[in-house]
């Protein structure tokens, strides 16, 4: 397993997607690759969920989590001004940013695992940097997925800018390499190979799913 800071969530996260089913046609529609110059973290404008334990490591290091009224702990956010918006950032979304982000919407979680020569994600809990992969739990086997605006009844994954489609963007399989990769690496399982494999590839992990 990749180091992490959280390694009893990705030990949990890494039971699921051993057994998980990939819905590949959900990995076809183009997705353009994150430029956060542009988006402005986008995606961090609400904070995140945490488990336990990211709660408790990220706790020891800053403040900044916060413990919802059902038990469940969050990262804090902030007022964000326009500036630090991007351009047509959704209306439904609350004008706030994470209180992780800095002044270039950079995750400091991320800039502190970079500064001590660790993997870039080590420090930044797993939803975080799985966005806009999600693991579907719903019933039965889980599924790997990413939400289309169709289904997406939260109105979040799908607007934001990793997560829309994009018109002449490389398929979502090749422009999410780098979380697909690392779910490899936490699970023993390569979900990018499995789904860029070419016509004939047969592995017993690689059953896919309509969605």
């Amino acid at each position: 397993m990749i180091a992490t800071a959280f390694r009893e969530t990705a030990l949990a996260l890494s039971k699921a997607l051993a057994e998980a089913a990939i819905d590949h046609a959900g990995f076809e529609p183009p997705l353009a690759v994150c430029e956060l110059r542009k988006c402005r973290a986008t995606c961090c404008h609400d904070g995140v969920i945490l488990s336990k334990e990211e709660a408790e490591v990220l706790g020891h290091e800053e403040e900044g989590i916060i413990e919802l009224p059902d038990g469940r702990f969050k990262t804090a956010t902030v007022s964000a001004d326009s500036l630090e918006l991007a351009d047509g950032f959704p209306a439904q979304f609350p004008k706030t940013r994470c209180v992780f982000l800095d002044q270039e919407h950079r995750c400091k979680w991320q800039l502190k695992a970079v500064e001590e020569g660790k993997h870039p994600w080590y420090y930044k809990p797993i939803s975080c940097w799985m966005h806009p992969l999600l693991l579907k739990r719903e019933s039965g086997r889980p599924i790997l997925t990413i939400v289309s605006r169709e289904e997406d009844s939260a109105g979040f994954a799908s607007f934001t800018p990793c997560g829309k489609a994009g018109l002449g963007a490389a398929p979502a399989r090749e422009a999410l390499e780098m979380e697909l990769k690392m779910l490899g690496e936490i699970s023993g399982r390569d979900f990018y190979r499995e789904l860029n494999a070419p016509p004939g590839f047969s592995s017993l992990a690689n059953e896919s799913t309509s969605g």
